[in-house]
């Protein structure tokens, strides 16, 4: 139960770090030092000084390569952020491509287990 939470906070991790980019982007629109880029700007280090943070605190209890794995999720999240915020279009290929992206996790997190399931018998 406590993996399965682990990986739960690593994904919500992730959400929050594929955030960052929702800032860059409305960033890159904005007047250089203007105030809306360097408070975009500002959420950016914030947001990724909270992601050093925790995934400092995750990799303690998965293994790096298990986190790291996981780690490709992001581009789904920006797939999402793009089309919510910025109205982008999901297009099949994309679709196709976030499934891939999951169906990797999902087997390498499957493999995963059984490695460490095997080490404990």
């Amino acid at each position: 139960m406590k993996k399965i939470n682990s990986y739960v906070l690593l994904h919500v991790l992730f959400m929050i770090y594929s955030f960052s980019g929702i800032l860059s982007k409305v960033a890159a629109h904005s007047a250089f030092l203007s105030l809306k880029f360097c408070l975009c700007y500002s959420g950016i280090l914030l947001l990724l000084g909270l992601y050093a943070i925790f995934w400092q605190q995750i990799i303690k209890k998965l293994s790096l390569t298990s986190a790291y794995a996981n780690k490709a999720i992001a581009v789904v999240w920006g797939m999402l952020w793009g089309l919510i915020f910025f109205g982008e279009i999901i297009t099949l290929k994309k679709i196709i491509g976030a499934l891939i992206i999951i169906l990797g996790i999902v087997i390498y997190s499957i493999s995963d287990n059984k490695k460490e399931n095997k080490k404990h018998e």
